[in-house]
């Protein structure tokens, strides 16, 4: 397995965010509550946000501390990953439009910081 660089974890999780942002366009609560392909398509971006973050705070701590929250992130990664039972989809739904915004401003941030963008990662398939 190549190591990563941090930047392409930043990048994974930009992917991630514009992925569920794509997902959710258009889409209601009731009909997120109604459709499974949804929200297991948002579930899973949010997974694979929660483990890019904890693959960034191993590789670059001090980037892992400048993302607000992230270690809650990870937290609700691993609740959507192993406790499915627990996962309240109007919860996940709301983090879309909230917490989900922060996220997404706070990695453009740190990839513009680098010279990187969205552009430098692989094209969304």
């Amino acid at each position: 397995m190549t190591r990563r660089d941090s930047s392409v974890y930043l990048l994974d999780i930009l992917e991630a965010c514009l992925a569920i942002e794509a997902v959710l366009a258009d889409v209601s609560l009731v009909d997120y509550r109604s459709r499974r392909s949804v929200r297991s398509s948002v579930e899973r971006e949010f997974i694979l946000i929660g483990e890019a973050l904890t693959r960034l705070c191993k590789i670059e701590a001090s980037t892992f501390d400048l993302i607000s929250n992230s270690r809650l992130i990870i937290d609700f990664r691993n609740l959507l990953a192993h406790d499915y039972g627990a996962i309240d989809d109007d919860a996940v739904y709301g983090l879309a439009f909230s917490d989900l915004i922060v996220l997404k401003a706070e990695v453009t941030e740190l990839l513009d910081q680098r010279g990187e963008s969205i552009h430098d990662a692989a094209p969304l398939a």
